[in-house]
């Protein structure tokens, strides 16, 4: 097993060096399809993976929209950048208050009057280490799934129209794998409806997860046969992709000039507040994926699950 994991983690820490690497090579002008009046949307990003994913836009070349639910917090991080040369606007946000994602909505009309980018990066885990308690599953579901899909709602009304596609990016996790081999939901019959994009609803994703948190509140959630590992985090996450899947299909008519395309990916197990800094991957390394995704230039890649650049299976 301990060959295992130190295989596992010499090619972890190889593909990070590509990645690394990779991100050195600037875009050649003809991939470069955004500029300074792009508007790129990242929400969570006072700290952590959403800081870093703003940063990385904005040294771009784009206008980064930097929003927080703390507007003091928001401000001081967006400073940070604005000091470092960076087009960066900020926003109070808070996912979880459909008042605030209005007032967000409106104010985006008025000064900017759409956005190009999404990237859905707010979201909470109170699991560290070998925890799993679900104490406050409510919350994690709310914010990590309901935050992200209203986002969404609201933000797709103001996409704006352009011949590379305006792109919505949903940062997720690797723990919620439909097919995982350990960390899945038990119930094949559930797993396959939800994989299958012919009986794969919101309504479906919906009654899944409310599922879940009426056994939480029943407490009889373990022997639900949801995932063992993080299982709140891992059912909210599972939900985030599943949804992508869905609203890459919704989307998939629209005509060419007013394509979207959304995607998600597993930054890893980052060095952020949200692990308790015991993370093996810096914030740096973690947004690249995220980044890379908003800015694909010339590719229409959507309904997918990425990891470290890679597509892998949901």
């Amino acid at each position: 097993m301990t060959g295992k994991k130190e295989k596992a983690k010499e090619k972890r820490e190889k593909r990070l060096q590509e990645i690394s690497l990779l991100r050195t090579i600037p875009y050649s002008d003809h991939q470069r399809w955004w500029s300074q009046e792009t508007i790129a949307v990242v929400t969570g990003a006072n700290r952590g993976i959403g800081f870093e994913i703003a940063r990385q836009l904005a040294g771009h070349g784009l206008t980064v929209i930097l929003t927080s639910r703390d507007t003091s917090v928001g401000i001081e991080a967006a400073k940070v950048l604005q000091e470092g040369g960076f087009n960066v606007d900020v926003h109070q946000l808070d996912v979880l208050d459909g008042e605030s994602i209005s007032e967000f909505t409106e104010w985006i009309k008025e000064k900017y009057g759409g956005i190009d980018i999404l990237v859905n990066n707010a979201g909470v885990n109170y699991n560290l280490g070998s925890d799993n308690s679900v104490q406050f599953a409510q919350q994690v579901v709310d914010t990590n799934y309901y935050g992200t899909k209203n986002m969404i709602k609201a933000m797709i009304p103001l996409m704006r129209p352009s011949a590379a596609g305006a792109r919505i990016v949903n940062v997720s996790s690797r723990l919620g794998k439909l097919n995982g081999r350990r960390n899945r939901i038990q119930d094949a019959n559930l797993r396959e409806e939800l994989f299958n994009l012919d009986t794969l609803s919101e309504e479906l994703i919906d009654r899944t997860v409310s599922t879940f948190l009426q056994q939480v509140e029943d407490d009889t959630w373990q022997s639900g046969g949801w995932p063992q590992t993080f299982t709140d985090y891992s059912i909210s996450k599972l939900a985030v992709n599943a949804y992508t899947r869905l609203v890459a299909k919704e989307l998939s008519d629209r005509p060419e000039g007013e394509k979207i395309y959304i995607n998600c990916y597993c930054p890893g197990w980052v060095k952020t507040a949200m692990t308790g800094w015991a993370g093996n991957i810096s914030a740096e390394d973690a947004a690249d994926t995220g980044v890379w995704l908003a800015l694909l230039p010339d590719v229409a890649i959507t309904g997918k699950f990425f990891a470290e650049r890679r597509e892998v299976n949901f």
